[in-house]
């Protein structure tokens, strides 16, 4: 009886052995870290192991040495794009397997993003959302802002959904009321990809009741590593702005220029940059540009403290209103 109840459970720690996913990282200073890598992306690997309560994470540049079990989506420096397991030959080359049974090398400092093949649906979203509310005796100012946004990572496309509004009320003076969203897919083609974009804009300011906007475009990655990318979007645009007064209403193609820049290895602060350039194509003359910067702070348990702005510019905006406008906003977050 005994027996038989060793055997039994003998075979249950082998077949939880099998289903198991090992991955094993060796860094600089010799540690050999065993377990399931999570992901690796803006030059964080987060690696999940049986005698941690939470996921370890680690400088990828740290990294001399990596051997997978199971396939990652791998992406090189170059714009390459790999679906296969990697497997160091020693502590300065490694190598992925492609569909073709072709072999590349590579060194790992040239992956700029891993992620497991076979995720499950549900671990390919990541989510956030930040609030701030503030309120003066003065003039009864109360000013409320909100953040969130949703994201879905494919194996050769991902999406993107974000909003933002403000609310501002105060004596003597017309309500604020300004609300942002965008929702963008891309598909990779190794350092270029395709983008299609569909952007809304509310403002009284602005005295817009909505802009929406339809943009198609192709972009390309300039630079990209595991501290850093920098990337430019060239398409067209299809315009289409309600006023409060209908008789301003607008219906116009545009082409547009846009140029994104990331960094996100600069301790725990991450800074995005984009600028978009709207030029009239069967409005002649007129010219538009959005521009947003957003600068994160990471603090303990995924908790963050954010400073976004953003600037629009209008060269020919409808008559009594003005050619600019711009919001800035602070904030307290978490993210998973």
């Amino acid at each position: 009886m005994k027996i038989i109840t060793l055997l039994t459970l003998s075979l249950l720690f082998i077949l939880q052995l099998s289903s198991a996913q090992i991955d094993s990282v060796r860094f600089t200073n010799g540690q050999l870290l065993v377990g399931e890598i999570k992901s690796m992306e803006k030059g964080v690997l987060v690696i999940e192991t049986d005698y941690s309560d939470s996921d370890f994470e680690a400088e990828w540049k740290k990294v001399i040495w990596i051997r997978t079990q199971s396939n990652f989506m791998v992406d090189l420096e170059g714009g390459e794009e790999y679906f296969s397991n990697i497997y160091s030959i020693n502590d300065s080359i490694c190598k992925v397997t492609t569909p073709m049974g072709l072999v590349e090398l590579m060194e790992p400092s040239d992956i700029v993003y891993l992620k497991p093949y076979d995720d499950k649906f549900k671990d390919r979203f990541s989510a956030f959302i930040d609030l701030s509310y503030e309120m003066t005796k003065a003039k009864n100012l109360k000013r409320f802002t909100t953040r969130s946004g949703l994201g879905y990572q494919a194996e050769k496309w991902n999406s993107n959904f974000t909003i933002s509004s403000l609310m501002t009320s105060q004596d003597d003076a017309e309500n604020i009321r300004r609300t942002e969203s965008e929702l963008n897919t891309r598909y990779v083609m190794k350092n270029w990809y395709s983008i299609v974009t569909f952007s809304t804009l509310s403002n009284s300011e602005q005295q817009l009741n909505l802009r929406f906007n339809t943009q198609l475009g192709m972009a390309r990655y300039l630079h990209r590593t595991n501290k850093t990318y920098w990337g430019i979007v060239l398409g067209a645009n299809r315009n289409v702005e309600k006023y409060y007064d209908s008789s301003s209403d607008r219906q116009t193609w545009e082409g547009y220029f846009t140029m994104e820049l990331n960094l996100y290895d600069v301790e725990d602060f991450t800074l995005l940059f984009s600028s978009s350039i709207y030029g009239g194509i069967t409005e002649q003359g007129r010219w538009r540009s959005d521009t947003k910067l957003d600068i994160k702070y990471d603090l303990p348990l995924d908790f963050y403290i954010k400073f976004g702005a953003t600037l629009n510019y209008d060269n020919h905006p409808i008559e009594g209103v003005s050619t600019t406008d711009y919001i800035i906003q602070t904030g307290f977050g978490w993210e998973w």
